[in-house]
């Protein structure tokens, strides 16, 4: 499999090491990822301040992935979510496509809705499948619980996302399971981490994950498991602070699913920066056979 890979620009600069881990994981899963130099930001930040902006940003990008004839895979769920949304905007607006388009001629690009975004979850689950994904494990672990986070952009809305039922998601769970890990059932499963609201209202954000931390815990959770670096800065950078700032003493770790994929396929830990948390990452090695 050939694909555009579409890196973040949160990962690129506060996440740096996530880099390595999604070129060694998809290099063990026989995926060619494509690096494209010219694109540029998804426009997620430019979401609710110039609505036509974000979507120049994404449609350029989509553009750029159907010159090469490629599809994009990326492994941020707002990415994902603002490629998605405005891949299917133009489609259905013509009048939005025709002035994006507009604009676009003046790089020699044009869009025409041929190029399919993919979710690193997408990529796993789909293309390569459950059965196949188990013959790629080395190690197992084993006793180790994960409470898994989806985050709000890789499920809703529903009708442009369609990953997966964002009422009752289970594709995560069954990824995380691959690994011989258990996928938890926890009450807070899929309400938001708080990410959004941090440094806007940092009260708010550290209120909205301490409450899932602690249902994690007593849920009976070793560890937290990310599908988005959004959110794992939230669950590690922010956490820490959190933890800092209001003594809490029952934190919990928080893994990106790429790096828990990597472990059980005996990619080296160095590699997957496994030493790189804020919090302490190094213990679930205790739980791999």
């Amino acid at each position: 499999m050939k694909i555009a890979l579409f890196r973040c620009c949160n990962t690129h600069i506060i996440l740096k090491h996530n880099e390595a881990v999604m070129d060694s994981v998809l290099k063990k899963l026989d995926v060619e990822a494509v690096d494209v130099k010219e694109f540029g930001c998804c426009g997620y930040p430019l979401k609710n301040i110039n609505f036509k902006a974000y979507i120049l940003c994404s449609a350029r990008n989509l553009s750029l992935a159907e010159k090469k004839g490629l599809n994009i895979i990326t492994f941020c769920s707002c990415c994902y979510s603002s490629l998605k949304r405005v891949n299917h905007l133009m489609k259905e607006d013509v009048s939005t496509q025709k002035e994006i388009n507009t604009t676009l001629e003046k790089e020699n690009l044009r869009y025409d809705g041929t190029v399919e975004v993919k979710h690193f979850l997408d990529i796993v689950y789909r293309d390569i499948g459950i059965k196949h994904m188990r013959e790629k494990m080395a190690k197992t672990f084993r006793g180790l619980n994960i409470a898994t986070h989806y985050g709000c952009q890789l499920l809703k809305p529903r009708q442009i996302i369609k990953f997966d039922n964002p009422a009752a998601p289970s594709i995560f769970d069954e990824l995380v399971e691959i690994t011989g890990a258990k996928s938890i059932p926890w009450p807070t499963k899929l309400q938001c981490c708080g990410a959004p609201t941090w440094g806007i209202n940092d009260d708010l954000s550290m209120d909205l994950m301490e409450k899932k931390i602690k249902d994690a815990r007593q849920s009976g959770a070793d560890f937290l498991c990310t599908a988005c670096p959004f959110c794992q800065l939230q669950f590690d950078k922010v956490q820490k602070v959190l933890v800092s700032k209001r003594n809490l003493k029952h934190y919990i770790p928080s893994i990106l699913y790429p790096q828990l994929l990597g472990l059980s396929m005996g990619i080296d830990t160095a590699v997957l920066g496994i030493d790189k948390n804020e919090l302490d990452l190094t213990g679930i090695m205790d739980f791999l056979q």
